[in-house]
């Protein structure tokens, strides 16, 4: 089947509005947890210290959304990792901390999974 130009940036849209939700709840989620305000967190992932507020206020409202560049700036600061700004459902994104943390405590170590 062949698709148009429309089609593609229908899927593209939805995917950009898909990361802003998810990234945006993520980001607050974590900010709150780390006790920072959003100038803080901007301005420490490296924002121009007049606009940080602003758009991290940008980001969680879902209004915009980051580039990967800047999630990981963000995801170093907030001590968690790029993929829990990503993971749609909330219980992987918790286990993401989880093994984050996991890891953390435990360098070197394996973590084996039996189903």
């Amino acid at each position: 089947m062949k698709r148009g130009v429309g089609y593609w940036r229908i899927i593209l849209a939805s995917q950009q509005d898909l990361d802003a939700t998810v990234i945006g709840k993520r980001l607050k989620i974590a900010r709150v947890s780390a006790d920072l305000k959003q100038a803080e967190l901007g301005v420490r992932a490296g924002l121009d210290e007049e606009s940080a507020s602003a758009r991290i206020s940008s980001y969680e409202k879902e209004v915009h959304s980051p580039d990967f560049k800047l999630v990981c700036k963000i995801a170093a600061v907030l001590d968690v990792p790029e993929a829990y700004f990503y993971a749609v459902d909330d219980e992987l994104a918790e286990l993401i901390l989880q093994y984050h943390r996991y890891k953390k405590r435990n360098p070197g170590s394996t973590l084996i999974i039996n189903p």
